[in-house]
């Protein structure tokens, strides 16, 4: 049974907001200098990733989550 199109488009966007926000995450200790208990992020780069990375994670995942589900309960069908 081949997947239907909505299933398609939840698991692509879930998975391009997740991952987004993970490279985003990633990119604050890696590039933008990492993030200190009392003062944050010590760019105005590392600022804008933690954002992006508090708004994509919670976001994609559930999104994510709720593509794959969708595509469990087609598959019992």
């Amino acid at each position: 049974m081949a997947m239907q199109h909505d299933t398609r488009a939840l698991l692509r966007t879930g998975s391009a907001l997740f991952f987004t926000g993970a490279i985003s995450a990633l990119l604050i200790f890696v590039a933008f200098g990492g993030i200190t208990r009392r003062q944050g992020p010590h760019t105005n780069l590392g600022w804008l990733a933690l954002m992006l990375a508090m708004g994509c994670l919670p976001i994609g995942g559930l999104t994510l989550a709720l593509g794959l589900s969708k595509l469990v309960g087609d598959r019992k069908k």
